[in-house]
């Protein structure tokens, strides 16, 4: 086996890499950078979560979550608001201009990711999601 699994991790960054150029496009042409986009489609058809919540849904590090929020309420996208259980924690939800935002963008993003993959049929996600769902479990038992 050796090193033989370099080549599979590198070819699943590069399958990444040319996803987030591709969906990113589109993200960025909606005035939005990827992790801006991640934050709005988690919070989006949600009442919202706290930051410790999002952080663990979006694919966001927790040192960049802070910085990116914040500029997501610069926008008017977000709100933030204290947490009534735990003072020292935010509550993050959409605002109505958010939510607009999320309504017209989700979709088209979506859209635009589904044509990539037209060509895939139910067996050939069946097998890659599998795949993936072991690589995920040996790396989640190996961090433990």
């Amino acid at each position: 086996m050796g090193e033989r699994y370099l080549k599979s991790i590198r070819l699943l960054a590069e399958c990444m890499q040319g996803f987030e150029r591709l969906s990113g496009q589109h993200v960025r042409e909606c005035g939005l950078t990827h992790a801006q986009f991640d934050i709005i489609a988690t919070l989006g058809n949600t009442a919202g979560m706290s930051y410790k919540e999002l952080g663990e849904r979006t694919l966001i590090t927790k040192g960049t979550l802070t910085g990116v929020i914040e500029r997501l309420e610069e926008k008017g996208l977000v709100a933030r608001e204290r947490c009534q259980i735990d003072k020292r924690s935010f509550f993050i939800r959409l605002t109505r201009q958010g939510e607009k935002l999320f309504a017209e963008v989700f979709p088209q993003v979506v859209s635009k990711g589904a044509e990539l993959f037209a060509g895939m049929q139910a067996a050939d996600f069946d097998a890659l999601e599998l795949q993936l769902s072991r690589l995920k479990q040996v790396l989640a038992k190996a961090g433990s």
